[in-house]
């Protein structure tokens, strides 16, 4: 086990499972709180990085693309007190942060898990019902639909058809916006048929945010659509699938057997190099060769 605790929060891992757990600073945003604990399984992981600075320091995670909702929801555009795969340390603590990050690194590399995209959520997203309150309405979910419910603070032209309710069956995407500058943000709702391109402001599918507090709320609701919506690999599968095999040519299947054929004897000569460095022991090593063998 190792773990960390900060005034910003707590993580903890296991060997399998990196615990999250928001501390409880005014400076931790409402959304990570929000979320509580997070529990991000090792093959979620692609990286963690240590930056340290003269006042404090900063553990970042970097999770494999497709792996989080929440992440494919809000596409990096997570403020700092929001994002829940940054921890604040202290330069006191710089040690005991730069031990954990060697210990996702080590466990990531005995596993030989890979940086590359996955093709399912590996994270649940959200908890059901969810339901947040900014700027011109209010977005709630619980699994099967969206609703949409408008505040005196809405335009007319939005407001006067009343609520909206949409079935997730007709929804086809969602995008969650943060106000920057001048420019407002926006939670939006992409309906199957529906005309794109009306501001947010008059948009009935959409709830306009002004950047105040609570915006960053509505994210959990974009994350919670997001972990119910096909996974975006769908959509690029589809996009690059090939018509018609040629004579002579490798299916996908065969060219991914030669490929992790050959991945797997580089992860042989990388577990020989780790062992002559005294990175694994004997015993690590021997494990981590005998499973490496075993996929062989």
């Amino acid at each position: 086990m190792a773990d960390i605790i900060q005034k910003d929060g707590t993580w903890a891992f296991d060997g399998d499972t990196l615990r999250i757990t928001p501390g409880g600073e005014k400076s931790v945003g409402l959304l990570r709180r929000e979320l509580s604990e997070l529990v991000v399984p090792l093959r979620a992981l692609a990286g963690v990085s240590l930056e340290q600075g003269r006042k404090s320091g900063r553990l970042r995670l970097r999770l494999r693309d497709g792996a989080d909702p929440l992440l494919q929801a809000t596409a990096g555009r997570l403020a700092a007190p929001h994002d829940p795969y940054q921890l604040v340390v202290e330069p006191d603590r710089y040690g005991v942060a730069e031990y954990l990050a060697d210990e996702l690194r080590n466990a990531l590399l005995l596993e030989g898990i890979s940086p590359d995209p996955v093709d399912e959520y590996l994270l649940p997203g959200p908890s059901l019902p969810v339901s947040a309150s900014a700027g011109d309405g209010t977005a709630g979910f619980d699994g099967e639909r969206v609703r949409l419910e408008w505040n005196w603070k809405t335009e007319e032209s939005k407001a006067s058809a009343g609520p909206r309710t949409i079935p997730l069956a007709d929804l086809t995407g969602v995008e969650w916006q943060p106000a920057a500058g001048l420019e407002n943000g926006h939670l939006r709702f992409l309906v199957r048929g529906a005309p794109a391109g009306a501001p947010p402001k008059y948009d009935a599918n959409a709830v306009e945010l002004w950047g105040f507090r609570k915006d960053p709320l509505m994210a959990l609701v974009a994350a919670a659509v997001q972990a119910r919506l096909p996974h975006p690999s769908a959509a690029r599968t589809q996009a690059g699938r090939i018509p018609e095999q040629r004579a002579g040519e490798r299916t996908t299947g065969e060219q991914a057997a030669g490929d992790d054929h050959d991945t797997l004897l580089r992860r042989l000569r990388e577990l020989g190099e780790l062992h002559r460095d005294g990175v694994l022991t004997d015993e690590e090593f021997a494990l981590a060769k005998q499973a490496v063998l075993k996929r062989l």
